[in-house]
């Protein structure tokens, strides 16, 4: 990228040199990397690099495009695409430690010669027998190390292209980064659409660079993929400091007002992504002639966007076009998927997500009652229709569309029909309604059968359900547990179910209350009160165990399910909260487990750690993740146990790991536990239990364990590189992009980072309206829905661990199975720390 000097209009029209370094100076890492590689060659593989004669002229010491991609491919298994290979290379050409011999190309699988810049500068020499044993050392480092940023580089070579020059394989490429970026997931698809096709990358090395000053007019909106950004307004100096994912320069070319702030590079080698003024207001222009408004009384009721698409007819592709929902009210957009969706589709006919999008958010904006009363009013269209054939066939076909929706609602979500009462209920009225239909409209008869059959089936289920009795109570060390009274098995927590908990006076006195999960904070005061004898107007709170105090609100619920892994309830009078002090118990354990760890398999405990994530994760339902991101604002009576039990079992992994690493005194031993937790954190990843993997390597990283630098120090150097490169996966940059990546070409079952599904969510909830001048915002809809298919698809596939052979194997799982569900840890920050400068005090 052409390089200009600071103080100079950055923004101006730019003829990119996709053969330019990005960076002025390359890093170690890629140094190292490319003197690795030139080493390999030149040893074993010399003529590679040779004196080559191309068109009369002669290219000293070079290389050929496909000749490298097939030596990488042929050398290393892990290289598994073409594709891979040319994004390795190209990571090394953009940061100029190897290049094209006329500078004119990035790297391309083609008869194009390259050369490091070694042979470039002329600073060849033969290696030495350090060099080889070095350069064999971490020959297999360096490869990892360019297959992870290869997706990077090739991404930024798509982006260095002129639009007009871009595949649309690579504007698909473009797409699917761009998704992931904060600043666009509100966009909708057709803009994120056309901005694949526009959108530039663009890098300055030098921090102070200005890429614009307050007054210019406004050309550009950038968004910052790498660095950080100074904006200073005249009289005031720097207000604040821009870093990755924030996007700025788009209010001026919104409102075509000159810049209201200067942009400074706050550090070197800054990365963005950049939208020209012209293209932002072509899609601009676009959109809105895209648009379809349906009016009633005057008034929008649906919003439509028009969606180009290729169609393929006979071999042949057509221009098409489909209809996107935008907004609309929740009748209407009812009434338009069941007068477009729900019909028999031909084959050539592409269907959007709105239909499943509609189903799994429809709780958001439209409760159960009212979906059921409004599909029902659609189905007896009837009443309003005259008796010729036209409408009769327009009847029948009005009837069936309700029937099919409900079929793919029920296989989208059976639990709803057996679960809900009023769902339950519309199903059978629908279900006799039809019966009296069928005489009239015969072809209504093998629908009605599939009916019929889920009827019969919710019955045997919910007589079935009726027979259960579940209690949950609370153990010593305050997890919820269930305990069932016959061999069913099931581990989901519903809010009807029992529960049994302690609340603490303000001496460490308690009582035991009963009752239902879905019970308000004033239930357990009413009864708490009561059975303490105390006066009027207590207040109930939880004392976490450094001390903390959470007031709870009258109308909370599920209050138990909330609680910090080691807090407790206590209830007194308001004036005397300050009195309160944890119990304790809820200190935490005071010495390690490690004599039974150290006997127990990694593996194994891998497994049994695995399968009661999964136990967890599949207990909780779309509608508790909607309850929890949306609030009482919107789910009035909604709770969430399962996720709150699935969410806190990532905190007892997490804080498990930092307890055992801090209470073991010893450091020969605490070096051997070290290795076993980034074991068991990668057998984790290896069964896909990204939950476990991420709350392991997390607690690994906490500040009591990552000061041990005695323990880091006498750790395996192999073992040291595992853990970075879990790091490197775990770490957030780019919006945690390098996880997203890995699990997107996963097949399930995967156990996902349910943090992260749930920060996803609570930014498009923050991000956008739900509603706008009355309608429903659907584009919302379906990011929120986005995020619950991810859920779905985890939970195709069920877990499978192979069952242990031996009658001595059975006991071992079975101790290690009751191990991992009954952790003690400690939670309290101080005390942590304090065990961790017993194990290791502070040097000086």
């Amino acid at each position: 990228m052409k390089k200009i000097q600071a103080g100079k209009d950055i923004e101006q029209e730019l003829t990119p040199n996709l053969a330019a370094p990005v960076s002025m100076e390359p890093s170690s890492k890629i140094s190292h990397a490319a003197w690795v590689l030139r080493t390999i060659l030149v040893l074993k593989y010399s003529h590679m690099i040779r004196d080559r004669k191309y068109h009369l002229r002669v290219y000293k010491r070079c290389m050929v495009g496909s000749e490298m991609v097939d030596w990488l491919m042929n050398m290393f298994p892990k290289v598994d695409s073409r594709e891979l290979a040319v994004g390795m290379f190209q990571a090394l050409l953009e940061e100029g430690v190897l290049m094209h011999v006329c500078k004119q190309h990035p790297f391309l699988d083609k008869y194009l010669f390259y050369r490091f810049l070694e042979d470039e500068e002329n600073l060849t020499c033969t290696p030495t027998e350090l060099d080889i044993k070095s350069a064999h050392d971490d020959i297999n480092d360096v490869i990892n190390l360019l297959a992870q940023i290869s997706p990077d580089a090739t991404m930024r070579m798509i982006l260095r292209k002129m639009p007009d020059e871009r595949t649309q394989d690579e504007i698909d490429i473009i797409y699917e980064e761009l998704i992931q970026i904060k600043p666009l997931q509100h966009l909708s698809y057709t803009v994120k659409r056309e901005l694949a096709g526009c959108i530039m990358f663009e890098a300055h090395a030098k921090a102070g660079t200005v890429l614009f000053n307050q007054g210019d007019e406004g050309r550009s909106w950038y968004i910052i993929l790498k660095g950080s950004v100074n904006v200073s307004i005249y009289g005031k100096g720097v207000v604040c400091v821009l870093g990755e994912t924030d996007d700025f320069g788009k209010l001026a070319l919104m409102n075509d007002a000159p810049r209201a702030a200067t942009i400074t590079l706050a550090e070197d080698n800054c990365h963005f992504l950049r939208v020209d003024k012209d293209d932002f207001n072509r899609i601009l222009r676009d959109v809105e002639a895209n648009t379809v408004r349906l009016k009633e009384h005057g008034q929008d009721v649906l919003v439509l966007e028009k969606i180009p698409v290729a169609v393929d007819l006979n071999g042949s592709f057509h221009s098409d076009h489909k209809y996107s929902v935008m907004a609309g009210t929740p009748e209407k957009a009812l009434e338009y998927l069941l007068e477009t969706r729900m019909e028999q589709k031909k084959e050539h006919q592409i269907q959007d997500m709105f239909l499943e999008d509609f189903l799994l958010t429809h709780s958001i904006f439209f409760s159960d009652e009212k979906l059921c009363a409004a599909v029902l009013n659609y189905y007896f269209c009837d009443k309003k229709s005259g008796g010729n054939h036209e409408d009769l066939e327009f009847v029948q076909s009005q009837k069936k569309c309700v029937i099919h929706f409900v079929l793919a609602w029920h296989k989208l979500d059976p639990e709803k029909f057996i679960g809900t009462q009023v769902v339950g209920h519309f199903l059978e009225t629908l279900t006799k309604t039809i019966a009296q239909d069928c005489v009239s409209y015969p072809s209504l008869i093998s629908d009605h059968e599939k009916l019929l059959a889920i009827v019969s089936s919710r019955k045997s289920l919910v007589s079935g359900k009726s027979t259960k009795k579940k209690s949950l109570f609370l153990s010593r060390k305050g997890q919820a547990k269930t305990v069932w009274s016959d061999s069913d098995g099931e581990k989901k927590v519903r809010a009807t179910d029992e529960y049994l908990f302690k609340v603490y006076c303000a001496d460490h006195t308690y009582t035991t209350i009963r009752l239902s999960m879905n019970s308000t904070v004033g239930d357990i005061v009413l009864c708490a009160r009561d059975k303490l004898c105390l006066g009027h107007d207590p207040v109930l709170c939880e004392v976490k165990s450094n001390g903390e105090r959470v007031l709870f609100q009258e109308r909370d619920r599920c209050i138990v399910m909330s609680l910090s892994l080691n807090g407790r309830l206590f209830i007194a009078p308001r004036e005397h909260l300050d009195a309160l002090t944890p119990v304790p118990e809820q200190e935490g354990p005071s010495t390690s487990t490690m004599h039974l760890l150290e006997v127990m398999s990694t593996k194994e405990l891998a497994n049994q750690i695995t399968f009661y994530d999964w136990e967890l994760f599949m207990a909780v339902s779309e509608q508790e993740i909607l309850n929890k991101i949306f609030g009482p604002t919107v789910f009035p009576d909604g709770i969430f146990p399962n996720l709150q039990q699935f969410l806190k079992r990532f905190e007892q992994l997490q804080y498990w790991v930092v307890t055992e690493m801090v209470l073991l005194t010893n450091l020969g031993k605490r070096v051997q536990l070290l290795r076993k937790f980034i074991k068991l954190a990668q057998h984790c990843k290896e069964l896909k239990n990204f939950h476990g993997f991420a709350a392991i390597t997390i607690g690994l990283g906490h500040l009591a364990v990552s000061r041990l630098s005695q323990t880091w120090e006498k750790l395996p150097s192999k073992t040291k590189k595992m853990f970075s490169e879990f790091e490197t996966f775990m770490e957030p940059a780019r919006n945690h992009r390098n996880y997203r990546i890995a699990v997107s070409k996963l097949t399930s079952p995967i156990i996902p980072f349910m943090n992260l599904l749930i920060q996803d969510m609570t930014f498009t909830n923050e991000g956008n309206q739900t509603c706008y001048d009355n309608l429903v915002n659907f584009e919302k809809m379906h990011m929120i829905a986005q995020t619950l298919r991810t859920v779905r698809f985890c939970k195709q596939n069920h877990v499978v661990i192979s069952e242990p052979a031996s009658s001595e194997s059975i006991k071992t799982t079975a101790e290690i199975k009751s191990y991992v569900r009954n952790l003690q840890v400690i939670d309290n920050q101080r005390i942590l720390t304090n065990f961790s400068h017993k194990c290791e005090p502070r040097k000086g």
